[in-house]
C-alpha cells in the first residue's frame, strides 16, 4: 500500500468554501488535485486524518478521489499577489496532500439527491468509526460524479489527536455527535453493514494505512514520542475501536430511530 508522489508545478485558485483554505493545483504528472496544505488550520494532524480516513473509506469499498503526496518547494508561490495565500504556501514547504480533481462534480444534498440506505448506512459506519464530525447537512462533504457518491474531506476526523490524552477512552466513545450526521436518517441498515464492513478491514490493513503517514507530518512541538511511537497510538486507537464497533453502532442506531 502506498501513495504517489508528485510536485506542485501550478497554483490555479483558492477554493474558499473550506477553513483551511484548500486550493486548485497541477501537479507535474498533468493533473490536477485539491491540495491540502500542511500549514493551514490543524496542520500536520489535519492532514493525517484525510490521509488515515481516505484510505479506510477506500479499503471499505466506498469511492473516494485517488490521494496523492504533493511537494511543494521553496520557489513556488512567490509571485503569488494575495498575500494570505502566499504565507500560506511558505508555511506549507515540504510534503502536502492531494485529492485527485473531480471535473464536473456536484455536492450531495441529501434532500434532493437521496442517497441509498445501504451506501448511507456504510458511510454513517465509517464517519462514526473515524470519528468524523464534519458530514453534516450543512457541510455534506460528499460529490456526485458520474452518477456515484465519492467522499471527500476527513481532516476533521481522529479529533482525539488534537489533545492526544486519554487515547484509549476516545477508543471506547460512542461518538454521540454521529446524531448530526447528514445521513442519519438514510442509515436505517447499520447493524447490518456493522457485520460486512468488519470483514473488509481488518487490523493489518489498518496497520498498513497508518504506515503511510509520512515522519514529517509526525513531528510536533511538545511532544516526546517519535514518530513510530505516535503511529502506535493511531494502530490502537483504530483497532480498539473496530473490536469495539458496537459501542458506535448502537449510538448511531438509536440516533436515528430518536429522529424518525
Amino acid at each position: 500500500m502506498e501513495l504517489r508522489r508528485q510536485q506542485v508545478t501550478r497554483y490555479i485558485t483558492p477554493l474558499r468554501e473550506g477553513g483551511s483554505l484548500p486550493a486548485l493545483a497541477e501537479a507535474d504528472d498533468g493533473f490536477k488535485y485539491v491540495v491540502k496544505f500542511r500549514g493551514a488550520g490543524h496542520g500536520k494532524k489535519a492532514l493525517i486524518a484525510e490521509l488515515v480516513g481516505g484510505e479506510i473509506a477506500r479499503a471499505l469499498g466506498l469511492k473516494v478521489p485517488e490521494l496523492v503526496f504533493l511537494d511543494i518547494d521553496e520557489d513556488f508561490g512567490r509571485t503569488e499577489g494575495d498575500e494570505e495565500i502566499q504565507d500560506l504556501l511558505k508555511a506549507s514547504r515540504g510534503l502536502n496532500l492531494g485529492l485527485h480533481f473531480l471535473s464536473g462534480a456536484l455536492t450531495v444534498d441529501p434532500y434532493v439527491n437521496p442517497v441509498d440506505e445501504t451506501l448511507a448506512s456504510e458511510i454513517v459506519w465509517l464517519d462514526a468509526f473515524i470519528t468524523n464530525v464534519d458530514r453534516t447537512v450543512k457541510n455534506t462533504n460528499m460529490l456526485v460524479w458520474n452518477g456515484e457518491t465519492w467522499l471527500i474531506d476527513h481532516g476533521a476526523a481522529l479529533y482525539f489527536h488534537h489533545s492526544w490524552r486519554d487515547w484509549e477512552k476516545a477508543a471506547m466513545s460512542p461518538f454521540p455527535y454521529i446524531k448530526d450526521h447528514a445521513l442519519i436518517r438514510r442509515a436505517t441498515r447499520i447493524e447490518e453493514v456493522d457485520k460486512l464492513l468488519r470483514q473488509r478491514i481488518s487490523p493489518r490493513t489498518l496497520d498498513r494505512i497508518v504506515d503511510l503517514i509520512p515522519d514529517e507530518w509526525l513531528e510536533w512541538e511538545g511532544v516526546q514520542e517519535t514518530p513510530s511511537q505516535l503511529r502506535d497510538v493511531y494502530e490502537r486507537f483504530l483497532t480498539t475501536r473496530l473490536k469495539n464497533s458496537y459501542i458506535f453502532v448502537k449510538e448511531a442506531s438509536d440516533a436515528r430511530k430518536s429522529l424518525v
